[in-house]
């Protein structure tokens, strides 16, 4: 047991270990667009395999970068996926995978948030003179001590959480900064006007390295596509609202060559979890659906584009997640990680530039639901564990038996081989252990958790008067 010990959280503790500063890879400290969709399902581009939805901007940056096939989130839903693409750690880590009520996801007016101690991707590159904006949904708290601006960025435009929760004493609240400027804020404009402050964020920053963290609002419930686009498609507002995302990456592609700074700017596409499965958005071929740990829950598809450093036309299967963002990102600006923490993720350049001899650095990826262990992959291997269904509060279902999946094989996740692989299965278990030694189980803490923010009493973000 040791010895698997060392195996999977050896990378993580030499996180802990002050490093220096590395030369960044092809460029003096490139600039970094990560574009983030909500609720986007696996098969809901055409580059993805979807016969529903218009995406030729997406489809090219695919053909000009690579499609990333094996790319997760840590978790089936928003806030908890979220931590991890700020924090490069498993959402347990941080405490961020369930709210102060155990429930799956923030809500208005939370007590809990992200703590303000945690170092995110956004201050890491601030270390490099990097110029931040978060535009778009945060979700990961909505009292000024959680907000974007005190977690990195220079500046926030967008929603604190889902567009689903608007309250009668709390109307959705849209933010410039620290204050909100509409409430309810009008839903149908949101895509296009992030992407009009996007592109004047790209513009504004062309001769300095820039950070832009673009989570979209789209394509979660309720679907308010841009009446530019609303009935264009042929796949209802779901599609309508996809269509428009494309649209907006390539306003800012397009952007990126009219000021000559295509071939320094690396960008990426993913979102946050998979579809819920309804109102057209799909999965296919992967089982499942967002909230769940079965594959359609919680890969994403992942496109990667930077001319010159990152090959064109190819694709990757091996294991790579969100928690991966800040090591790489870090690496490529020649910033040192956070210091006295562990992380979760792993410095992927190798794998994200294409470079078909490289190999996952997981030697093992962990899927949670809210607080539980539910599944191990290691390779092609996934172990389901054996667990009851639980709802969004915990409410106990059916119980679920252990299964033994080879994903290079089976990806709707149908045969179990448990019975023929004994030994995997037991590796497998054997890693299940260390992380909920690490990381905890249920209502098992883990020794390398760290507490999340909390406030004594939230105080309600409402429109100035």
């Amino acid at each position: 047991m040791q010895r698997v010990s060392l195996l999977v959280f050896l990378p993580l503790l030499a996180c802990q270990v002050p490093q220096k500063p590395r030369a960044a890879v092809g460029a003096d400290r490139p600039n970094f667009i990560l574009i983030y969709a909500d609720d986007l399902g696996y098969g809901d581009l055409g580059c993805f395999g979807s016969k529903k939805n218009r995406t030729p901007r997406l489809d090219r940056m695919a053909d000009e970068g690579v499609r990333l096939t094996s790319f997760y989130s840590t978790s089936g839903v928003c806030t908890p996926s979220r931590s991890s693409l700020m924090t490069g750690c498993y959402p347990r880590r941080v405490n961020m995978h369930k709210d102060a009520k155990n429930g799956w996801v923030l809500f208005p007016n939370a007590r809990k948030g992200l703590h303000p101690d945690e170092v995110t991707v956004a201050e890491v590159l601030k270390t490099r003179g990097y110029q931040t904006a978060c535009i778009g949904k945060w979700h990961l708290g909505d009292q000024r001590e959680f907000l974007p601006t005190r977690q990195g960025f220079d500046s926030y435009f967008g929603i604190p959480y889902s567009n689903d929760m608007n309250r009668k004493n709390i109307p959705l609240p849209l933010m410039r900064g620290e204050k909100v400027i509409e409430a309810p804020v009008v839903q149908p404009p949101l895509t296009r006007r992030y992407t009009e402050a996007a592109v004047r964020f790209i513009t504004d920053n062309k001769d300095r390295p820039f950070f832009l963290y673009l989570p979209h609002t789209m394509v979660h419930l309720p679907l308010n596509p841009g009446v530019e686009y609303k009935g264009k498609s042929a796949n209802g507002r779901y599609g309508d609202a996809v269509e428009e995302l494309d649209w907006s990456t390539g306003e800012i592609l397009d952007t990126l060559k009219a000021l000559g700074i295509d071939q320094r700017t690396m960008v990426i596409f993913t979102s946050d979890n998979g579809s819920n499965g309804r109102n057209g958005g799909s999965n296919a071929p992967l089982r499942g659906r967002k909230g769940s740990t079965n594959e359609g829950g919680m890969r994403e598809p992942c496109i990667m584009r930077w001319p010159g450093r990152i090959a064109a036309g190819k694709v990757c299967d091996e294991i790579t997640s969100t928690m991966d963002v800040l090591p790489t990102f870090a690496r490529l600006a020649g910033a040192e990680l956070p210091k006295g923490r562990t992380l979760d993720g792993h410095d992927s350049w190798a794998l994200w530039s294409g470079d078909a001899s490289a190999r996952s650095s997981y030697t093992a990826f962990y899927y949670y639901r809210i607080a539980n262990l539910q599944a191990v992959r290691q390779g092609p291997w996934k172990l389901i564990l054996s667990h009851k269904q639980r709802g969004r509060r915990g409410v106990a279902g059916k119980q679920v038996a252990t299964r033994l999946i080879d994903l290079s094989k089976d990806i709707h996740e149908d045969v179990d081989l448990s019975a023929k692989h004994p030994d995997v299965v037991k590796r497998l278990m054997d890693l299940a252990k260390v992380a909920r030694a690490e990381l905890g189980d249920g209502n098992k803490a883990g020794r390398g958790q760290r507490p999340a923010g909390l406030v004594e009493k939230a105080v309600p973000l409402l429109l100035d008067k």
